[in-house]
């Protein structure tokens, strides 16, 4: 008999499961449990979009594209991006990828050697360490503070930076916490690297999704353009997830590099997403607005019934997460997402899965309807004054 357990890479099996997908999954074998767990947006991709799409098949578009996008999404790209943030790319510096998920793998490992370190501010994105490990590069957590409203540190940075130190990740807005990076520490951070070797690897994808406040790239920076590639995508301004569409914008080596790596491996991006993209950037950013208006009544609503609850939350700047303190009832974050789930039929995601730092909180998407969100918070209050004083 085959013995897998000896075939399979030590540095896979290492890896954790997806927490996420783990109270997905359990929640789906419940048809009435309110899932509150996975980032997707409720909303409609908008008809334009659609609309796009079914065009480009009817008229035969089908075939592969180039291996770094069309050149026409390319361009668009870089014309969003100076718009939106003041970023110049010119299309040789895009690289279109599935999902923004695959641009940041390809960043990683088109940088990291064996022994190399990547600093990576927790809570955070799942796929950051799993990626570098298996790369066989050195995860450097860094644990933010929600006394600092979970926002990493230009000294804190500093204190992690040794000679091995290749790519400092900087997810924000942020995944799981709704952090935002103000311009003081964008600036601040910018002056730490600005003299180094280090590349910021810049996951911008909730960068549309912010509230009172303007999202900025630390690409924008003086001298950080030649430091930073840019992750953004599709899926979450566009309400676009199972497009599947991404994109990296970089220096152009960097860009080159990652593009070898991304025509052995996945070739190019769905032709059908990439025609449904180039209406998306030109023409949806009323429906853009829209969505950025909901999700911003659904996080006030969230924040408030989550404080009223006895479950202390911060108010998040950005994203569709509030990331509440889930310690008064004295149980972990595991021990508290899997009883609501079992008691209460409400599925949301342990702090923990975003990082040690994530213990004693616990992830709420408000990616979902209000009617949906206010009997998960019924449900939340109930199962916490149930608790309370055991």
């Amino acid at each position: 008999m085959m013995d897998y357990d000896k075939l399979i890479s030590q540095k896979a099996k290492a890896m954790r499961p997806s927490g996420i997908r783990r109270f997905f999954d359990l929640a789906a074998e419940m048809p009435e449990c309110i899932s509150l767990g996975v980032g997707e947006p409720d909303f409609q991709t908008p008809w334009d979009i659609r609309d796009a799409a079914i065009h480009s098949l009817e008229i035969g578009r089908t075939k592969y594209t180039a291996n770094a996008g069309l050149k026409e999404l390319r361009e668009e790209i870089g014309v969003w991006l100076q718009k939106r943030y003041g970023l110049h790319y010119n299309e040789s510096e895009v690289l279109v990828t599935v999902g923004g998920s695959e641009a940041i793998d390809l960043a990683i490992r088109a940088l990291v050697e064996p022994g190399d370190e990547v600093i990576i501010p927790e809570p955070c994105f799942v796929c950051y360490d799993p990626i570098t490990t298996l790369t066989g590069g050195v995860p450097v957590p860094i644990a933010t503070k929600e006394e600092n409203d979970f926002r990493v540190t230009a000294e804190e940075i500093k204190a992690a930076l040794t000679p091995r130190t290749k790519i400092l990740v900087l997810g924000y807005p942020n995944n799981p916490t709704g952090a935002v990076l103000r311009h003081e520490d964008l600036e601040a951070i910018a002056a730490v690297l600005r003299d180094t070797n280090v590349i910021v690897l810049s996951d911008e994808i909730y960068s549309e999704l912010t509230y009172g406040y303007r999202h900025e790239s630390i690409a924008s920076f003086p001298g950080m353009r030649e430091h930073t590639i840019v992750v953004n995508g599709f899926s979450k301004t566009f309400s676009m997830t199972g497009w599947r569409l991404g994109y990296a914008a970089g220096p152009k080596e960097l860009i080159q590099a990652m593009t070898k790596i991304h025509q052995s491996c996945i070739m190019s991006a769905p032709t059908t997403s990439q025609y449904a993209a180039i209406t998306a950037m030109k023409d949806c950013d009323d429906d853009v607005e829209e969505m950025r208006r909901q999700y911003d009544l659904r996080r006030q609503y969230c924040v408030r019934k989550l404080n009223e609850i006895g479950l202390k939350t911060f108010e998040p700047k950005g994203a569709f997460y509030v990331f509440p303190d889930i310690s008064i009832l004295g149980l972990s974050s595991d021990e508290f997402c899997e009883a609501l789930l079992k008691e209460k039929h409400v599925a949301i995601v342990p702090g923990n899965a975003f990082g040690e730092s994530g213990e004693g909180f616990a992830r709420i998407s408000y990616a979902y309807s209000i009617d949906h969100l206010r009997e998960a918070m019924k449900r939340i209050a109930e199962f916490v004054n149930e608790h309370k004083g055991e």
